[in-house]
Formats: C-alpha cells, sequence, structure tokens
C-alpha cells in the first residue's frame, strides 16, 4: 500500500480516536465546530466553485435547519430526529422557491440577490415573536442515537463527523458522474452542455438545493450542540465567512472546504486572543487579519490552500491515474441509423436578424442520409450564425429548420440533440480542468439516466463503466486513444478539436454539426480525421461542415453550399463550385 493511501486512512483513524484520547476540551469543541463549518462550505464547493453561483446566503438556511429543530423540540416536544426531517423538507421547499426566482440571473445580481433573501430570512428570525426575536429559543433536548445521549461535545463529535465526511464522500461521487460532469460545465461551459443535451438551469437548481440541505443538516447539528438557537449566527456576516473558508481552502475541491473551515476557525480564535493584546482594545480586529489573509491566498494560491498542498506534495503522493476498468462493459444502445437517402435536415428560408443588420438571409438546403454538405464562404458570410441557427443556439427570425420530418426551429439545443444532431463549435468549448476522457464522456448525457441522488450514493458505477468505454472508443477512433487521460487544457489547438468531434461522436448522432473541425490540425491529421468523416459517411451518418481549408472541403464532400453576406451565392458539387466565377469572386474580389 503506497502513502497516498496510508496518510488519509491515518489522518481518519487519529480524527475518531481523539475523544476517547485525553486531549483537551478546547480541541474537542475547535473540530465541533471545523465539522460544522465545512458541511456549509462543501455545500458552497459545489455550488461556487464547481458550479460559479456566487451565494452569501447559506447561514440563512443554517439558520432554518436551526430553528425548525428548535421549534419542534421545545415548542412540541417533537424528537430532534422529526426536527432534521422537517428541516429539511422546509428548507428544500424555501430553497427551490428561491432558485426558481433567482438563478435565471446573471453577473453581479445572483450574489445581490442572495445578500437580499439573506438578509431577508435573518430578519425574520429576529423578529418573530414564537422565534423568541433577538433571545432565540433556549432549552433544546440532546440528540439521542442508538439509546445513546450525545449531551456532551466529546459525544456528538462523532455523529458531526460522520455526516460531514459522508457529505464529503458523497459530493465526490457525485463530481465522478454523469450529473456530475454536466455540473462541472455549468462554470463556463454552458453553451457546449445544453448543445450535448444537458439542461444547465436544472443542474443549477439541483445544487442550489444541495447545498441548502448541507447548510441545514449543520444548523440542526448546531442546534443541538449549543442546545439554544439565537439569529446572531445565522447573518450575512457569517454567510461571507462560509464563502470565505470554502475560497481559502480551494473553492473547487471537496477537501478543500475542510482545510478552509479549519484554518477559518483556529485563526479566527487565536486572533480573538492575540490581537485585543497587543493593540489595548476589545473589538472585532480579527475580521481585518482575516481579510488580509483571503488576498494574500488570492493573490499568491489563487486556487485555495488544498490544492496548492496536493500540488506540492505530488513528489511523495503521486496522483493516480483513473483505473480502466470498462473493457467488458455492454455497449451503449444506439439510435436507428436513417434509411439510405432520407431526407434528413431541410432549412428552408432561415433568416437570422440583429437589430437592422440581416446575418442569414433566406438560406435554404437539404441534407440527405449518407452526405457530407459544406458550407464555405468568406470571413463574415454567416456560415457559423447558420450553423447555431440549425442547431438551436441561435432563435430564428423566421423561415423553418426541420430534422427527420420535424420542425425544430426555435427549440432550445438540447431538445434537438436529444433528436440525434450534434454539433462541435467555431472555438473549442471544453472543461479546462477535466481529462480528455472525461470531457469525451459529457457528450454520452443523453444515453444514460443515473441521477443525482444515484449518483451521490455510487449506484451507478456500472453505468459509468459503459459511458467511459463509450468515450474511448471514440477516443481510439479519432486516433487519441493515448491522451484520454491527459487534462483537456493542456492539449493543443488541433487535438482540442478532435476531442470535440469524438465528444459529439458519443451522442450517436444521425447529423454531425463540424464548425471548422480541421482548424489547427496537421497534414496527417487532416487526412485522419477525412478518413473518420468518410467511414461516418459509409455507415449512414451525414456531416454537414463549415471549413476553410478548400483542399480539405473538396476532396471530402459531396455537394457544397457557399454564402457570401448571409445570403446563399451557389450550391453543387465540388467540381462544379472549383470553377464557378462568382464563387472566385466571391472570394478574390474579382471574376478573373
Amino acid at each position: 500500500m503506497n502513502l497516498r493511501k496510508i496518510a488519509p486512512l491515518a489522518g481518519l483513524a487519529l480524527l475518531f480516536a481523539l475523544p476517547v484520547l485525553p486531549v483537551p476540551e478546547f480541541w474537542i469543541t475547535q473540530l465541533n465546530y471545523i465539522g460544522l463549518f465545512a458541511l456549509v462550505s462543501a455545500g458552497l464547493v459545489l455550488l461556487t466553485g464547481v458550479g460559479g453561483l456566487t451565494s452569501f446566503g447559506q447561514a440563512a438556511f443554517v439558520g432554518l435547519g436551526a430553528y425548525t429543530t428548535a421549534v419542534l423540540c421545545t415548542h412540541y416536544a417533537l424528537s430532534p430526529w422529526v426536527g432534521l426531517l422537517v428541516g429539511l423538507a422546509i428548507t428544500a421547499v424555501i430553497a427551490l422557491m428561491l432558485a426558481l426566482l433567482t438563478l435565471r440571473m446573471s453577473g453581479h445580481y445572483l450574489p445581490l440577490a442572495t445578500i437580499a433573501w439573506a438578509l431577508s430570512l435573518n430578519y425574520t428570525m429576529a423578529n418573530m415573536e414564537f422565534l423568541g426575536k433577538y433571545d432565540g429559543i433556549q432549552g433544546l433536548p440532546p440528540i439521542h442515537a442508538l439509546g445513546i445521549s450525545l449531551q456532551d461535545g466529546r459525544a456528538i463529535y462523532y455523529l458531526i463527523w460522520v455526516i460531514a465526511l459522508l457529505a464529503a464522500w458523497g459530493l465526490c461521487n457525485l463530481l465522478d458522474s454523469r450529473p456530475g460532469r454536466a455540473i462541472r460545465a455549468l462554470n463556463g461551459a454552458t453553451t457546449m452542455a445544453e448543445a450535448m443535451g444537458v439542461s444547465t438551469f436544472r443542474y443549477k437548481v439541483v445544487i442550489f438545493v444541495l447545498a441548502a440541505l448541507l447548510a441545514s443538516v449543520s444548523g440542526w447539528l448546531f442546534a443541538h450542540l449549543q442546545r439554544t438557537v439565537n439569529p446572531s449566527p445565522f447573518g450575512l456576516k457569517m454567510g461571507i465567512e462560509y464563502l470565505f473558508m470554502a475560497v481559502v481552502g480551494g473553492v473547487g475541491t471537496v477537501w478543500g472546504a475542510f482545510v478552509g473551515a479549519g484554518v477559518f476557525k483556529i485563526i479566527e480564535d487565536q486572533l480573538k486572543e492575540i490581537l485585543p493584546a497587543l493593540l489595548g482594545s476589545s473589538g472585532n480586529f480579527e475580521i481585518i487579519v482575516l481579510g488580509i489573509v483571503l488576498v494574500l491566498i488570492i493573490k499568491y494560491a489563487p486556487k485555495g490552500i488544498w490544492p496548492y498542498a496536493t500540488a506540492a506534495l505530488a513528489r511523495w503522493f503521486p496522483a493516480e491515474q483513473r483505473q480502466r476498468d470498462w473493457q467488458d462493459a455492454a455497449p451503449l444502445a444506439t439510435r436507428p441509423k436513417p434509411a439510405a437517402k432520407e431526407l434528413l435536415l431541410e432549412v428552408d428560408k432561415v433568416r437570422k436578424q440583429f437589430g437592422g443588420l440581416v446575418a442569414v438571409n433566406d438560406v435554404s438546403f437539404q441534407i440527405h442520409a449518407g452526405e457530407i454538405i459544406g458550407l464555405i464562404g468568406p470571413n463574415g458570410a454567416g456560415k457559423s450564425t447558420t450553423f447555431n441557427l440549425i442547431s438551436g443556439l441561435l432563435p430564428l427570425s423566421s423561415g423553418q429548420v426541420s430534422f427527420r420530418g420535424q420542425a425544430v426551429g426555435g427549440k432550445p439545443s438540447r431538445e434537438i440533440a436529444r433528436l440525434g444532431m450534434s454539433r462541435t463549435f467555431q472555438h473549442v468549448k471544453m472543461i479546462a480542468d477535466m481529462t480528455v476522457l472525461e470531457n469525451v464522456a459529457l457528450g454520452t448525457y443523453l444515453r444514460s439516466g443515473k441521477d443525482t441522488l444515484q449518483a451521490l450514493l455510487r449506484l451507478d458505477r456500472e453505468e459509468e463503466k459503459r459511458l467511459f468505454a463509450e468515450a474511448e472508443r471514440q477516443l481510439q477512433r479519432i486516433g487519441m486513444g493515448e491522451q484520454m487521460f491527459e487534462l483537456a487544457g493542456n492539449l493543443a489547438l488541433g487535438p482540442q478539436r478532435l476531442m470535440e468531434i469524438a465528444r459529439a461522436l458519443c451522442t450517436d448522432p444521425a447529423l454531425l454539426l463540424l464548425d471548422e473541425p480541421a482548424a489547427g490540425l496537421r497534414h496527417k491529421e487532416k487526412q485522419a480525421l477525412g478518413d473518420v468523416l468518410r467511414q461516418l459517411r459509409q455507415e449512414g451518418m451525414s456531416v454537414l461542415l463549415v471549413e476553410h481549408d478548400m483542399e480539405f472541403v473538396m476532396g471530402l464532400t459531396d455537394r457544397i453550399v457557399v454564402m457570401e453576406f448571409g445570403t446563399k451565392l451557389i450550391e453543387g458539387e465540388p467540381a462544379v463550385i472549383q470553377a464557378s466565377p462568382i464563387v472566385r469572386a466571391a472570394y478574390l474580389g474579382t471574376e478573373h
């Protein structure tokens, strides 16, 4: 067994041995609060670090969990476990309502919205008579588990840390799954994810509610640890501090939440004693130092302490490559292939206006099964805009697009992807800190059905093997099998484009839309790509491609559509297009 496996086990053993060792009670108290804070911070890692949704309001959800169990236990003499369940239900309902109201906001509006509802919830807690107003509720009973009273700090310690570690285990499982890859696409790759069939808004709601539930559990534990609740720990200040913990520890890593919570709690408590003594005055001076610490970490370790520490220790604890355990996995189901020469795509007088600018002007053409069609034209001709109209990334101003006999104009790209149309992008869209294999596996999203709960509980492993087997098959097909474990962000532009094609092929499309697939490829890579596309054509797949490399287009396509200034100039076989004087005029500005 190597050090990378021994160290976590040793740390876990020490963590659970501490309460029975003769350590100071202060240590146990500190670790209890670190576990509580880490639960909330882990939710923020998922929401903010991975999903890209900044929230300052998690402390309000902590308060919901705490006040719910306090009211039920003191006013109605119900069990704390009932308080937990009811608190989770109330938190889920409120979080869902807030998510539906606020998550369509972008930029600075979402953080401002989280501040607004955090202040509102905290104000409500502080001004409701039956919640005790600012005095809060006292006399909460201790939690009992398996007939044991968890009344003192050493007893409840185990419950806190079991829940915190289970939450971390679940989040790690989630991020290494089909829904997890979709969630990781929320932070900067939503357009690509939607084109692969992912409902990005749905996953924003999922992680928002999940982060709120983790905060609610932390509040429940906090209430029964303290045996009293009041509004002070659930205000905006604490919401900011939770976000501080996530950023300091490593906002994109689950275990960074624990590091951040530990660093924050230890530094804060030490500063509360040291600074007043040094300055000869009482006050919350620790906030100033914590702010300076945050600035320094953002400057010198912008990804947080945990990623920085793991990178520094990589020499002694080298990262393990993913186990390639999917060789015997059953293949994924495939969609029925179109009949030979079936009319696959019909573009009928599509038009797109941006204000007074007509970017695409009544363009029409058709694609039949087993055809490779080229869409060419000078820069600014409207080719990529036409692509975006066909694939649902842009709404039509007028006209219609039909795919396999079904009108798809105006449908979102994820619904069009379900019908069997997949695409790549002019500017490569990927998740840079995921491996090539994981990026390509995102293309299998629509070919599987395991949900978030199954991923959290790690009940999706057999299906994950099938997804990775398909991703590897497509990577091998385009000659990138040996690069599947590399980080996608480390690839050159050419291999990134090939990776995009493999991802699109994983959707099992009937029609493949390729936007400048040969850009950045070397000559041999272009030849290999051409061979792959010809093989796809023989298998009944159709391809529509935008490309500036005329030699590549002319040697590959069955027909070519030429555009100029948003209009269709001419359509025909490659030989006809090459000989056309109007095409030469469009490219060279002259007919001679």
